[in-house]
């Protein structure tokens, strides 16, 4: 057509790409940059000092080692357990299928916090599994001694991380052709062959894509091993966690920072490339025609024997902390719930649990006009990499060709740029605000505003990717085709890209709604004591001795996660198909 039409947002041009870009400059790399200022450049001058003491300590060293040794394992765990799992929501039909592929996802948009807790209520000292044992052998000790080991934090992240992979493997696995397994089994090969030099190959980029950003999860995991873990096991982001609050080595805190976003910005470009070739398979099918009933025993064996490892797995936990949140001594009791609502010590900090969600429902929908706007147009702006188009006989000039592969260099920076607020330390972020946003230029300290713009970081990765997906499948002719018939930028906006997008975009939003909510590690930094949100009120109840205090933090805990499931519900209920790269 002589042009390429590009999908433009109405009025505000190219200029409307710089916002996104702006707004990590000042809310992420400025607050880092400050407490890295005030950390290694104390007195004007550099200083390596600290990068020095970690080198040469071998208690650092074993820090960073058992830090990448636990994301691996569990990476390692969580994808064996997964690709099954992956294989009988590919290759079955089964009734429920859609509402349990639902379902699965509830452990993902969990706060880590009340993760934590459901597996202290199941597994715990007094959790539902000792008391079980204690009753059925007549014992006087819990038998399982759990809490603060290695197995309890990998139960945790298998728990928190299985549905990720379960629905990348999944995606990647349910839309291929079943052809070339099936001709293989023709020719002699047995099932075992065929899964390793057929299927395997095919679905090997969903199964690196979903490693990668499972072990970027557990690398960077931190309520999940503050709580479980406790003093024994300590990762990059609990070691930054004690020596800023706790010692307030600030240095020490910036050179363990430098080392984690160095490394977990490695691994967001090695995200970002294995999803740029799974968007890329060979052949694509109609998941209907892959999936077959469930029939003979084989199949009910495959089948249900792997639901029932979900059931174990993400179901017990879960209902283990809504159980034990209604467990008093003498028998089922509302007394946790009544008790949130009561002040019997007339603490300065006590907030009752309506105005905590209230605070934590306002910030959420700020975070969403935030996070939508800011992700909607750097979605847009990654897309355009694909528009660049190779050089053809017709270009006069080869500096035209070396302008496109700097531009292409550029959006392929940026991808993993935005997804990096995800591996970035909660806890230095948040001292990077308290640093850097409490004076001039940018006085935010005590604004309401603070903790949305925090959440709205966090956030802004899972709406680029709900959206982006929808953005590559627009058909450039459609936007061709409006322009000939006479509408402008503006039209072909509203009239072609959005009706598509709309959807995808609405996903993005409640993700945003749900991560906001609840959101921890820095707003414990940076909430106001008048203004906590849930999952800081929970942190309070456990901060506090007695069973009380533990039991309003489970109740506390199960209306975070009614919050929470209600907002995935909406997920999957404007969600179509697969939609999102996550």
């Amino acid at each position: 057509m002589g042009r390429t039409l590009r999908l433009y947002l109405p009025r505000y041009g190219k200029l409307i790409y710089l916002l996104p870009i702006l707004f990590f400059v000042l809310f992420y790399f400025y607050p880092l940059g400050a407490i890295l200022k005030v950390s290694l450049i104390p007195d004007g001058g550099l200083e390596f000092g600290a990068l020095h003491s970690l080198a040469a300590s071998s208690y650092y060293l074993h820090t960073l080692w058992f830090t990448i040794w636990q994301a691996a394992v569990s990476t390692l765990m969580v994808i064996l357990l997964a690709i099954p799992g992956a294989y009988v929501f590919a290759r079955y039909r089964f009734k429920g299928k859609q509402s349990l592929r639902a379902a699965v996802m509830l452990p993902f948009v969990l706060p880590t916090i009340v993760v934590a807790n459901a597996f202290l209520a199941l597994l715990g000292p007094g959790g539902a599994v000792n008391s079980w044992l204690m009753n059925l052998f007549q014992l006087s000790q819990p038998p399982l001694q759990l809490q603060h080991s290695i197995w309890m934090i990998l139960l945790a992240h298998i728990f928190f991380n299985y549905s990720v992979a379960l629905r990348i493997i999944g995606n990647s696995w349910q839309n291929l052709s079943p052809d070339l397994g099936q001709a293989a089994l023709m020719l002699g090969a047995s099932p075992r062959r065929v899964f390793w030099h057929v299927t395997l190959p095919l679905i090997r980029p969903g199964v690196m894509a979903a490693a990668v950003l499972v072990f970027i999860f557990c690398f960077t995991s931190f309520g999940v091993i503050l709580i479980l873990g406790g003093p024994r096991y300590a990762t990059l982001e609990v070691e930054i966690y004690r020596q800023a609050v706790h010692m307030f080595n600030l240095p020490v805190a910036a050179a363990l920072s430098i080392v984690q976003i160095f490394l977990t910005f490695g691994l967001m470009w090695l995200y970002t490339r294995s999803q740029a070739t799974r968007s890329r398979p060979l052949k694509v099918v109609s998941s209907r025609i892959s999936e077959r009933p469930v029939r003979t025993l084989k199949d009910r064996v495959i089948v249900y024997g792997n639901l029932l490892l979900m059931l174990l797995i993400l179901g017990l936990p879960l209902l283990a902390l809504v159980s034990r949140s209604f467990a008093g001594q003498d028998g089922p009791t509302l007394v946790y719930y009544r008790e949130l609502f009561v002040n019997r010590r007339d603490s300065l900090f006590f907030v009752p649990p309506g105005e905590a969600v209230f605070n934590s429902t306002a910030f959420a929908l700020t975070t969403v006009l935030f996070a939508v706007g800011m992700g909607l147009v750097s979605a847009r702006l990654l897309t355009r990499e694909r528009e660049t188009k190779q050089p053809t006989k017709t270009d006069k000039a080869p500096s035209s060709f070396t302008g496109r592969r700097t531009w292409r260099l550029f959006y392929r920076l940026l991808d993993p740029l935005f997804m990096l607020p995800l591996a970035t330390s909660a806890v230095t972020l948040g001292l990077g605000y308290i640093i850097a946003l409490n004076k001039p230029p940018i006085n935010l300290r005590h604004s309401l505003l603070l903790v949305p713009i925090a959440h709205t970081l966090v956030a802004i990765p899972f709406v680029i990717r709900s959206v982006m997906p929808s953005i590559h499948r627009i058909n450039p002719r459609l936007r061709e085709a409006a322009s000939l018939l006479g509408a402008d930028s503006q039209r072909v906006w509203f009239h072609v890209d959005w009706p598509l997008i709309r959807r995808a975009l609405l996903v993005g939003a409640v993700f945003a709604f749900t991560i906001s909510m609840g959101e921890f590690g820095a707003t414990v930094f940076i909430a106001r004591p008048q203004t906590p949100t849930m999952p800081v009120a929970i942190f309070r109840f456990l901060g506090q001795p007695g069973d009380l205090n533990y039991g309003q933090a489970l109740a506390m805990s199960s209306i975070l996660m009614l919050v929470c499931a209600a907002g995935f519900v909406l997920i999957e209920r404007f969600r179509l198909g697969g939609e999102g790269e996550f």
